[in-house]
């Protein structure tokens, strides 16, 4: 894979070709974030679009809690297992062209929900578009990470996930109205699906930023030979990068309560508070939207001036909101009356102002000619340990016991989240970025 000059004249050089010099260089960064934040969105909207309608799936294929779960378990397990190998294809190709493809995937088998018929054909849909989320979510940060430089991307990054509240928000809108408009579960599915290949057709207009261009140094990520070799080396360096295994298994955590908990709020706001399906997810959307917006912001932007003081700011940051949110994400669930959703807003708040910057701090760990590798290795390990399993241990737990005792879990492994955040803050001053 051949390396460009950091200094290429009235034009921007990339792997694909070649930025022309019509498009202002502070533009170029710009429209990509805004595309890929786009893609993020829709993303989520389509993760969600599931948890809105699970109710209506369970009435339909009479199914238990357990199942229900397992569909979100199915997605993540596929997702879990294709972003190694997505991960490998990206710090050797041109990595456009990988996240092209893979909304192709994701949104296609997303519109062909409308043609399931029973839950067979739901679960093998559903892993489905995991291999195609797992094309982009693996390696569409990277891109980010080679448009801006270190310091300012814990704010750039903020923006990107903004795709968590504002995607999943919308996925609760669009599966509360269209499927209590349309009198179909299905119908949701089918508008989440459509707008995919539009975004996809516009980023694939775009240039590719160049690999490392803000970090210098940078050697080309090598040809395709000695691949065994090489593999095993990058994850021995991973497995000694403290700063990366305490990023990753803090969002393992996290990965896990947020996970568990965002597939089953809309059913407990339904089976234990008495709420009906519109409502419950409008009313929990507006929560997320409102408050992820502002949280996931203003996190990006007090994670990069904290971090001009402190290289470990990221993580401590991160460490004490999830701390923080732990009590209201309890009392969200046993408070009922008025003070419930003020008890919600506030567990979102404190769970999503730490998004940009423990992702920073992850993608700061590692160097820029391994990163969509170490992406893919984070992206196995926050799943295998997170949301593969919790959605289904949690509707199991709740099959035998009660919804809000399954609950449990979350909370515990979200004060492990935060405990682990704050171990990590130690290291990130200490590590260097990881070379291949």
């Amino acid at each position: 894979m051949r390396c460009f000059p950091m200094d290429a004249p009235q034009a921007m050089q990339h792997e694909s070709g070649i930025i022309p010099s019509s498009m202002p260089p502070r533009l170029y960064p710009r429209l990509l974030l805004a595309v890929l934040t786009g893609l993020n969105i829709l993303n989520y909207i389509d993760r969600n679009v599931l948890f809105a309608v699970q109710s209506d799936i369970k009435k339909e294929f009479l199914v238990s809690d357990t199942k229900i779960g397992l569909l979100t378990s199915a997605f993540f397990f596929t997702y879990m297992f294709a972003a190694p190998l997505i991960g490998w294809m990206g710090d050797r190709y041109p990595r456009k062209n990988i996240v092209v493809f893979g909304i192709v995937i994701w949104s296609g088998f997303t519109f062909l929900t409308w043609f399931v018929r029973d839950y067979n054909q739901l679960l093998l849909r559903h892993a489905i578009v995991g291999i195609g989320e797992a094309s982009y979510a693996t390696i569409a940060p990277t891109l980010i990470a080679d448009s801006f430089p270190p310091l300012r991307r814990g704010r750039m990054l903020s923006i990107f996930f903004l795709g968590l509240p504002v995607g999943s928000a919308a996925g609760f809108f669009v599966g509360g109205y269209v499927a209590h408009y349309f009198g179909s579960w299905r119908a949701p599915f089918m508008a989440a699906g459509i707008p995919g290949f539009v975004l996809a057709l516009l980023l694939w207009a775009l240039p590719e930023p160049p690999r490392g261009q803000h970090e210098a140094g940078i050697a080309s990520a090598g040809s395709a030979g000695g691949l065994w070799r090489r593999a095993m080396a990058i994850l021995g360096d991973l497995t000694h990068n403290r700063a990366f295994l305490c990023a990753t298994f803090g969002m393992a955590m996290y990965t896990f309560a947020v996970g568990g908990m965002q597939v089953w709020i809309p059913t407990f706001l339904q089976r234990l508070r008495g709420m009906d399906l519109k409502s419950a997810n409008i009313d929990f959307a507006y929560v997320t939207i409102v408050n992820g917006i502002l949280a996931t912001l203003l996190g990006g932007w007090i994670g990069d001036r904290l971090l001009k003081r402190y290289a470990g700011a990221y993580y401590t940051f991160s460490g004490i909101a999830m701390l923080i949110a732990v009590p209201f994400m309890v009392a969200a669930i046993y408070t009922v009356g008025p003070l419930m959703f003020p008890a919600i807003f506030a567990a979102v708040f404190f769970i999503l102002v730490g998004t940009g910057p423990s992702n920073a701090a992850l993608v700061n760990s590692v160097g820029p000619q391994i990163r969509s590798t170490a992406l893919a290795v984070n992206v196995f390990i926050i799943h295998l340990l997170g949301d593969a399993f919790s959605p289904t241990l949690i509707g199991r737990i709740s099959d035998k016991t009660s919804l809000p005792a399954a609950f449990g879990t979350a909370f515990i492994a979200a004060a492990v989240s935060g405990i682990i955040f704050l171990y990590g803050a130690r290291f990130a001053a200490r590590t260097k970025a990881t070379t291949a």
